[in-house]
């Protein structure tokens, strides 16, 4: 048995009912946008980065020189204290 192809190859007659669909789908589309306040700025200053850093560092010399002492009570609480907010 041999089959022909009759009909026009390369129409497929559920194109435009794709076609519709899909025009509104690009149009909805929105894009993402994130802005930052000027109070959420002023968080990020130097001045914090620079304080921090400093205390960062006179840690480090404590730890070093062997006088930096862990409080254990102190850090059982802040451990007791984290869980009990969550």
């Amino acid at each position: 048995m041999k089959i022909n192809n009759h009909n026009v190859s390369g129409i497929n007659p559920y194109q435009k009912s794709l076609d519709k669909m899909a025009k509104p789908e690009a149009a909805a589309q929105k894009k993402d946008k994130v802005e930052i306040s000027s109070a959420a700025k002023d968080l990020q200053a130097n001045s914090i980065v620079q304080a921090r850093q400093e205390k960062v560092e006179a840690l480090k010399k404590q730890v070093e020189n062997g006088t930096y002492k862990v409080d254990p009570n102190t850090v059982a609480n802040s451990i007791v204290d984290f869980f009990r907010k969550q």
